[in-house]
């Protein structure tokens, strides 16, 4: 008889992850998540003591897959901004039930708007935008605070069914708010 595949803790997390993909992440369990692998639900329970740590896992991959998503802006946009709040929105049309398992779980409760605009990840972005629009660091996180607010709104409503996505549209409001609040970022600092 041939030895046993070893199911490592990564083949776990990448399981759940797409489990996560395909039905959301409330619906991460060790039987599916075992499925997926084709072996019993011992191997998920032997890397995660509690479905709680492996959903956990999984939020922290689906973290990481959503940042390297934004951060691939397709073509050069009127701002890197737009690209990214672009990206945000597109991301909840092509996978809402990683969107709602990020942004609208309890996984993602506690963290202030604050919290997120000064994280350091964010850093990148932060110091892209200042380098085309200029002002000072705390303009540029305005202007950033109303565009991810703006297409947080339409990555919320598409990823829950409530709208339809109706691109060239979406991207022209997010235009507007971008070019609005770059031009109330300047005109405050003169």
């Amino acid at each position: 008889m041939p030895p046993r595949a070893k199911i490592t803790k990564e083949m776990v997390v990448d399981a759940a992850f797409a489990v996560a993909r395909e039905a959301g992440g409330e619906n991460i369990n060790a039987r599916l998540v075992a499925k997926k692998l084709n072996c019993s639900t011992q191997p998920v329970m032997y890397h995660f003591a509690t479905i709680e740590e492996l959903k956990k896992a999984v939020y922290a991959k689906a973290d990481s897959y959503h940042s390297e998503y934004l951060m691939k802006v397709q073509k050069p946009q009127k701002g890197i901004m737009l690209g990214i709040g672009l990206n945000y929105i597109r991301f909840a049309v092509e996978e809402p039930h990683l969107f709602r398992f990020l942004f609208q779980s309890n996984f993602f409760n506690g963290t202030a708007l604050a919290e997120l605009i000064d994280a350091e990840e964010l850093m990148p972005v932060i110091s892209a935008m200042q380098g085309e629009i200029g002002g000072s660091i705390a303009q540029v996180k305005e202007v950033f605070v109303t565009i991810f607010l703006f297409a947080h709104g339409y990555a919320s409503m598409i990823a829950n069914n409530s709208l339809d996505d109706s691109g060239q549209t979406i991207q022209a409001h997010l235009e507007r708010a971008y070019k609005g609040a770059v031009l109330a970022v300047q005109e405050g600092a003169k």
